[in-house]
């Protein structure tokens, strides 16, 4: 719920009130003697998702943007009037608890406010991130996550699209862009430091890490977060309720993947830089993307009545640049989902290949131990290149000729030509 307070110009202070007593709200007016512009000072609570109507009307009778308002949250109203009004709007709006524009436009300012602040927490966050990825320690990839500030550009663009504040968006974009650059930056530097001040283990190969190898690949499930992401960071600001918590699924889908793209760039790694730096684009546009339907699906508009069909044009405009642009990313993460998919079903008949082989009764003593299968380097159609195969036989029993037979059925099975070693132990 809100308590909303407004300075009522000299003369309207009859429609004012007339106006919120159509709309059975209950009301307080408090003479306005510091100066002449202004007879009285109006207080009156309503239900969070009535704000917006109700301003709406006032606006009508002479309540414009020059106007002193006032909305706070209010924790309590006690009054069986205001229980009847809250329900009465229960009924009249599909999105329950949904906050007025200008609070919406508001909260959205104040998520962009200290530049300062967002460029130091970015640093910060990318540089701890990146010590997690280097450490395989999830706990710290989490705690980067936490304290990354991200979630403000991404929602103030989409908020200053769909109300058409101009200086909002282009500040929402100026922050995205020049965040993910300097985490990208800052974790590029930081890993150069450990890498060339042997802070490291010497001749350390980051994609032998599992936390930085995830961020090698992204397939197209990334985009599924990415849009979750923006929904949910979206609805956390329609709703009043705090984007903390949100803001940190937001740092999932952008933090670790820039800072894996900085540690591809310290270590010369196009691979590892190409596949996360693509994983930041798509989850940067999807977020937007996200956020920006909703906005507009859920009823926002811009005060003036006359630029809601500019605004449309704009976000329309805005829509498909980011759904192309996403669209041909996701050729890139389509690939490497079916080039993961390729990837099981070549391992498993490689699998299936040395269990035929070892099911003869003249190999009823040996037992495979291990098969690992390494793939050419490359982020897209990568192949089985090199399959090592353990086999462990009895104490005293004579070696099985069985690297032939092998060798032979798995390479019927890949169809194609790969070498393969067989260890005894």
């Amino acid at each position: 719920m809100r308590l909303v307070q407004v300075r009522v110009p000299a003369g309207s202070q009859q429609n004012v009130t007339e106006t919120l007593d159509d709309a059975n709200v209950d009301y307080v007016v408090t003479d306005e003697i510091s100066s002449r512009e202004f007879s009285a000072i109006v207080t009156f609570p309503l239900p969070t998702n009535a704000v917006e109507s109700v301003l709406a009307d006032l606006r009508e009778v002479g309540i414009d943007e020059g106007t002193y308002t006032v909305v706070v949250e209010a924790e309590t109203v006690i009054s069986h009037h205001f229980d009847e009004l809250t329900e009465e709007y229960k009924e009249k709006e599909s999105g329950e608890n949904k906050i007025a524009r200008e609070e919406i436009q508001t909260d959205a300012k104040n998520l962009v406010s200290g530049t300062q602040t967002y460029l130091t927490m970015t640093v910060i966050s990318s540089v701890v991130a990146t010590a997690g990825l280097l450490l395989d320690s999830a706990a710290t990839v989490v705690g980067s996550m936490v304290i990354a500030p991200l979630i403000g550009p991404a929602l103030a663009a989409s908020v200053g699209t769909v109300v058409d504040d101009h200086a909002l968006f282009v500040r929402g974009v100026r922050l995205q862009i020049t965040g993910m650059m300097v985490a990208v930056g800052s974790a590029a530097v930081f890993a150069a430091v450990l890498r060339f001040g042997n802070l490291v283990p010497p001749g350390l190969d980051p994609l032998t890490i599992g936390e930085v190898r995830e961020r090698l690949a992204p397939n197209i499930l990334a985009l599924a977060i990415a849009l979750g992401s923006g929904v949910a960071g979206i609805l956390s600001l329609m709703t009043g309720v705090s984007v903390s918590l949100v803001g940190v699924m937001i740092a999932v889908a952008l933090i670790p993947p820039a800072a894996a793209m900085g540690i591809g760039i310290a270590y010369g790694i196009p691979s590892l830089t190409l596949g996360s730096g693509v994983f930041v684009l798509v989850n940067v546009l999807s977020i937007n993307l996200a956020a920006l339907l909703v906005l507009w699906y859920s009823g926002y508009r811009p005060e003036a009545w006359f630029r809601v069909s500019d605004v449309r044009s704009a976000v329309f405009k805005r829509i498909v640049i980011l759904v192309v642009s996403i669209l041909i990313l996701s050729l890139f993460l389509g690939g490497i989902t079916y080039d993961s998919y390729t990837t099981s079903v070549e391992e498993q008949a490689v699998e299936n290949a040395v269990a035929d082989v070892l099911s003869e009764p003249r190999y009823d003593t040996t037992r495979v131990d291990e098969i690992t299968v390494s793939r050419t380097d490359g982020i897209l159609f990568s192949q089985v290149d090199h399959v090592v195969v353990r086999i462990s036989v009895p104490t005293g029993h004579p070696l099985p000729a069985i690297a032939e037979p092998i060798q032979d059925a798995v390479l019927e099975a890949l169809g194609h030509e790969v070498s393969v070693e067989v260890q005894f132990v």
